[in-house]
């Protein structure tokens, strides 16, 4: 077989593999013949809510188990004609298989992708924060070009995004700014995002020296209806003040805003609305979703570990770093994938960044690593 044709079929394993762990592929006939039996159950639809919780769950594990074993099937089919045409010296069959096997790797990434955003919530909105660092007016600046890549990136996928809160810097930037962002898998493709993202660049406030900002980001999921989460009214402290703040082409801001604090936890949350109705209402719930995010902490070891090493937003810290000067690299510390296109990523590429980091949190190693192994 080729090089190409091999390094191909490798990569196709990979992603089975990662397809089978996230399926639990042993276990998975098993566990539908167990939603089938329930399925026949004839008081199943006396909880109609709970009814289509269960045949959501059936319909999504036939779903993952159908595209693992068609993905498996295509890929001994190919391999076998592969090596049928090289045995009778057929060209033509070894062309054919080898360019179905190309095809078929870009299937198999895509129903990786689609295998890592699974969880609980990642299918929901997001909110996310966006803090400055250490680094004062460069870290302000950093901040809002922070913003501006989240903003494109969100854009590019077709998500809405709705300016919250934005707190300008003193002489350039913000000092913060949350927004919510809409759309499907929101959160699961920005709870990779979380932690300290480190700049350095050559100063543009008239400096000429090389500086080094940092800046935080927090992502946390919208809590629809069917998760419950419960809030002591004598826990929080409602503040309401005026603010404002630049929007954008696809971002809504006005000019009122509310404040939640949460006593227990010392989270605080900003909302800016038309009314206050619905500044309350957002604010609400903007804090049971980081609430949430709180109760996700202690009961996954691995989520709390990401969340955590978010840390404060200065050295020692940061998951990220995009380097401007004397080079040109943004690489992620946690899964070492990197790239030179730094205005790429800066304009919202990336995509390739979240894949990365979500493949390492399911396999517990960078794909950099798995790629290394045999």
């Amino acid at each position: 077989m080729r090089a190409e044709a091999q390094n191909n079929v490798e990569k196709i394993r990979k992603s089975l593999d990662l397809l089978a762990q996230r399926l639990g592929h042993e276990t998975a006939q098993h566990r539908l013949e167990e939603f089938n039996a329930r399925v026949e159950d004839p008081d199943l639809w006396n909880d109609p809510a709970a009814a289509q919780k269960l045949m959501r769950d059936r319909q999504g594990l036939v779903d993952a188990m159908e595209a693992y074993n068609s993905l498996k099937q295509e890929l001994e089919d190919q391999v076998e004609l592969i090596e049928l045409g090289e045995a009778e010296d057929d060209e033509e069959v070894v062309a054919e298989a080898e360019t179905a096997l190309r095809g078929l790797v870009d299937r198999a990434a895509k129903k990786e992708l689609e295998a890592l955003l699974d969880g609980e919530t990642d299918g929901n909105d997001a909110f996310l924060e966006i803090k400055s660092g250490a680094g004062g007016t460069e870290a302000c600046d950093w901040a809002q070009m922070l913003a501006r890549m989240y903003v494109r990136w969100a854009e590019k996928r077709g998500f809405e995004v709705e300016l919250q809160e934005e707190t300008p810097g003193t002489e350039a930037g913000i000092k913060s700014a949350t927004y919510q962002i809409k759309g499907k898998n929101a959160y699961g493709w920005l709870k990779s995002e979380s932690g300290t993202h480190r700049l350095v660049r050559i100063s543009p406030f008239g400096k000429g020296t090389r500086e080094t900002s940092f800046a935080a980001v927090g992502a946390y999921p919208v809590i629809d209806d069917n998760i419950e989460i419960e809030v002591n009214p004598a826990d929080i402290r409602i503040d309401t003040y005026r603010s404002s703040g630049a929007g954008g082409q696809h971002v809504n801001t006005t000019d009122s805003a509310v404040r939640i604090t949460h006593a227990p936890t010392g989270i605080v949350v900003t909302s800016s609305e038309k009314s206050q109705h619905q500044n309350r209402d957002i604010a609400m719930k903007a804090l049971k979703s980081r609430l949430y995010q709180l109760e996700l902490d202690r009961r996954n070891a691995q989520v709390n570990a990401l969340h955590e090493a978010k840390g404060d937003a200065g050295w020692g810290n940061q998951i990220r770093s995009y380097v401007l000067q004397p080079y040109q690299m943004v690489k992620d510390l946690r899964t070492q994938h990197e790239t030179a296109d730094t205005q790429g990523v800066l304009d919202g590429d990336l995509d390739p960044f979240m894949a990365s980091t979500l493949a390492m949190q399911v396999s517990g190693k960078s794909r950099a690593e798995a790629g290394a192994q045999d």
